[in-house]
């Protein structure tokens, strides 16, 4: 009598064993489908769980490279629209000096003139002084601050250093942020050094009170075509540093997405198999429960 009781709880507990185990796997595969994710533990796969730890770093410093890549682009496309409007103003700057040049215009029409080239000079102030997406200002290099101001003189200085920022894009790669001041406004003429605030400055006063001002007017010309050579260069640089970030920005693009089909192989999980796994263990689940049930209810008195 011992013998048979022994073996009815061994029956039963084995029995139990095995239906709470496939029970467990059912669950693990529900959780599976649930999460997208195979390994809910290192444990589960230590190689995998590794090389997914590895892959997850890689895309966190990928998305600071991504966000780095997204301001730039921001900043130097608002960089490029200020460099538009500023060339819009030195344009508009040589109509009115060859305007000025002519001998038939009158004193009044002159100061017209002067005073419309000192306006132009406060809206290339403006633009020259444009935050950035960040706020900081677009082409104040690596200064906090405006990088124009006007001194106790009247003359507008430039306050901010001397080279940009240089954005940290990825393993070897790397982008200048934007533009100093300097390399669009400042230039030359005749070998001497000046910006567009000190000509125009000098152009309208000249305009004013010149004993000839429609010669001093007609020879401001190529100081302005100096000035607009070396914004189309600025241009030129600007434009091709934003062509460089949409070659980043692409492959970056490419390397995440990559990224993430290794990540899906690695610890994901493939729902067409997983989904018949689950379906074939609870069908074994309820055939051992039915099994389970007809046999525990068996008894060697129903067979007298």
């Amino acid at each position: 009598m011992t013998a048979i009781t022994n073996s009815s709880l061994a029956f039963y507990r084995r029995s139990q064993a095995q239906m709470g185990d496939l029970r467990a796997q059912a669950e693990n595969l529900q959780g599976q489908l649930s999460s997208g994710e195979r390994l809910a533990r290192s444990s589960d796969d230590p190689a995998a769980a590794s090389r997914l730890r590895l892959l997850g770093r890689m895309e966190q410093l990928a998305t600071i490279d991504a966000e780095n890549a997204r301001r730039t682009a921001e900043d130097l496309d608002l960089a490029g629209s200020a460099l538009e409007s500023i060339g819009a103003d030195l344009i508009r700057a040589r109509e009115l000096a060859i305007w000025a040049g002519s001998n038939t215009l009158g004193d009044e029409q002159r100061r017209a003139i002067a005073d419309e080239i000192d306006q132009l000079r406060q809206n290339i102030l403006a633009l020259a002084n444009s935050p950035g997406s960040s706020g900081d200002p677009l082409f104040g290099g690596q200064s906090d601050s405006a990088p124009y101001v006007t001194d106790a003189s009247g003359a507008i200085v430039y306050t901010g250093t001397a080279q940009a920022d240089v954005i940290d894009l990825g393993p070897g790669q790397s982008v200048v942020r934007g533009l100093t001041g300097p390399e669009f406004l400042a230039f030359t003429v005749g070998g001497t050094p000046t910006d567009a605030f000190a000509y125009f400055a000098t152009l309208a006063e000249t305009i004013r009170t010149a004993a000839d001002p429609a010669t001093a007017a007609r020879d401001a010309l190529g100081g302005l075509d100096s000035a607009l050579d070396t914004l189309t260069r600025a241009q030129t640089i600007a434009g091709a540093r934003i062509a460089w970030l949409d070659v980043v920005q692409e492959r970056q693009l490419d390397q995440s997405l990559t990224r993430n089909q290794q990540i899906a192989d690695t610890g994901g999980v493939e729902f067409a198999s997983t989904i018949a796994e689950l379906q074939q263990m609870l069908t074994v689940l309820e055939a051992s429960q039915a099994s389970f049930a007809r046999l525990s209810n068996l008894s060697l008195f129903n067979q007298i």
